[in-house]
């Protein structure tokens, strides 16, 4: 994988769980502020309902006054704001925070406003609304004072119950605190409870609805499927561009199908599909490629088929109207030669194609390449006496003649040169080796009219002939060097001409890296 594009994919991926945790954390933040104000004013509303419906509440409750700064007054004394104003109107209950800390407000039907600071609110609430269950369960008479905790029970939202078994009695310090209070509050701000001890020295025990929870479970469901949303459409932008490059790819392999073979894939810089693009491309190219060499291969085929087929249809019209005995020998003979024309045109043409589209199945093991030298040396001096072919190897390159080759191919490639070197020499034929550790390379010289410089880089295109001839004397298909340089790449080198200083004709190179 690029590291660009795995860089750019941890900045998109870092960048979207920032994204998320930042949107959850907005999300949760602001949630919580208003369910926490709606707890408090929904918390805070049956004690002060029950404060605003007292008719003298700042008599009959004096002690709030000194503890909790409560008061009646009006909404002008309070300077309250419209909206506030108006909520108040509607019989809700109101909790304003300010640097002091939390005020619950609410109205009186008689248009007062009962007020009371709380600084601890669930705390100083639940020790309040302790208080004046105690005041009310002190001045009713025992027998009433079941109905009388129902009704309070009732009316301030919370669970009133008789301590008369063991079991239920608090820890030691809260009894000791309750019996010099005469209540105290315990339990902490999920669960707070108070405990009572009444005048004549029985205990009660009051519960207050459950605290605050920041992060109850609809509200972390509701953050996972934000964040889960959040994911989803990050995953659909991804799988977005995913499948444009996609259909860019597509497009372009519709074009190549309908014939536009030089159609490509523009590369981009680290997207998704930057490999695929690139081995399309490489893949259109190679296509393109061997479409061409087709096209000239079967152009050119169907050229160098006319000139034997020519002589063959001529011949047997000779033989035809021959008279001698002679006269059908030779014409026989031609024709036996140009059918041989015919075999070593075919089988040239068919080790192009078949190193041309793909190659042959090489399989590349250790071997001697001085050796295949020698050999291919003493086979065409035999088909070329009149020319001298010498193999120059050095010292140095026999400890180096072993390489990574295909014998048979490479043989081949040696084969074409010297061959081909013998067809334009004037006398002699040079084959030099120059082997080391890392590559090897064979020089093939001759002391011909060599080759044009401008020709250099045609003469290894196939079915590419310097001279005009189509006689059997000048001899090749002019495929012998396009085999050679295919040989090569298979090999992993390449092949090149040029000229030769000691013999002064052309010096044809072949050079492949020693090990695979």
């Amino acid at each position: 994988m690029p590291v660009t594009f795995t860089i750019k994919l941890f900045a998109r991926l870092a960048g979207l769980a920032a994204l998320i945790v930042l949107i959850c954390s907005l999300v949760w933040s602001g949630l919580s502020a208003v369910r926490h104000q709606a707890w408090q004013e929904r918390l805070t509303e049956p004690l002060m309902t029950w404060l605003a419906r007292t008719p003298m509440p700042e008599r009959q409750y004096h002690w709030l006054s000194s503890l909790y700064d409560f008061q009646v007054t009006t909404a002008d004394g309070l300077g309250l704001e419209p909206v506030v104003r108006e909520r108040l109107l509607y019989g809700q209950t109101v909790v304003l925070s300010d640097q002091i800390g939390p005020r619950a407000l609410a109205a009186r039907d008689n248009g007062g406003i009962v007020t009371m600071r709380l600084s601890n609110l669930y705390r100083d609430l639940a020790e309040a609304t302790a208080m004046t269950v105690l005041w009310h369960l002190n001045e009713a008479r025992p027998a009433d004072r079941t109905d009388t905790a129902s009704l309070l029970a009732r009316e301030l939202n919370v669970r009133i119950d008789a301590v008369d078994e063991t079991g239920q009695l608090p820890p030691p310090e809260v009894l000791e605190e309750v019996s010099r209070r005469g209540l105290v509050f315990f339990g902490g701000p999920e669960q707070g409870q108070v405990m009572l001890r009444l005048e004549d020295g029985s205990l009660m025990r009051m519960a207050m609805p459950a605290g605050f929870r920041s992060l109850p479970w609809p509200v972390f469901l509701l953050l996972v499927g934000l964040a889960a949303l959040v994911l989803t459409l990050a995953v659909r932008l991804l799988m977005r561009d995913l499948d444009q490059n996609l259909r860019t790819v597509e497009s372009v392999a519709v074009r190549i199908a309908r014939g536009e073979l030089e159609a490509r894939i523009e590369p981009g810089q680290g997207n998704l599909v930057s490999r695929l693009s690139r081995s399309f491309n490489g893949m259109a190219d190679q296509i393109q490629r061997l479409v061409e060499v087709q096209r000239e291969m079967i152009h050119a085929v169907s050229h160098e088929l006319r000139t034997p087929v020519a002589r063959i249809r001529f011949g047997v019209q000779m033989i035809e109207t021959a008279k001698d005995e002679q006269t059908l020998h030779r014409q026989l003979d031609g024709i036996d030669n140009d059918i041989q024309e015919l075999d070593e045109l075919i089988d040239e043409i068919l080790t192009y194609a078949r190193l041309e589209q793909g190659g042959p199945v090489f399989s590349l093991r250790p071997g001697s390449v001085t050796d295949i030298v020698r050999q291919v040396v003493e086979e065409q001096q035999v088909i070329h006496p009149q020319t001298r072919i010498d193999a120059v190897i050095p010292e140095a390159s026999e400890v180096c003649a072993e390489s990574d080759i295909e014998p048979r191919y490479l043989h081949r490639a040696i084969q074409n040169l010297v061959g081909n070197a013998c067809r334009y020499a004037s006398g002699e034929v040079r084959v030099r080796c120059l082997l080391d550790e890392e590559n090897c390379r064979i020089d093939v010289e001759d002391d011909g009219p060599g080759v044009p410089e401008e020709d250099w880089e045609k003469v290894f295109s196939a079915f590419a002939r310097l001279d005009d001839s189509r006689t059997r004397n000048s001899g090749g298909y002019g495929l012998g060097l396009s085999i050679v340089q295919r040989i090569l790449f298979w090999h992993g080198g390449q092949s090149f001409v040029g000229r030769s200083n000691e013999l002064g004709g052309a010096r044809f190179s072949l050079v492949w890296p020693r090990r695979q």
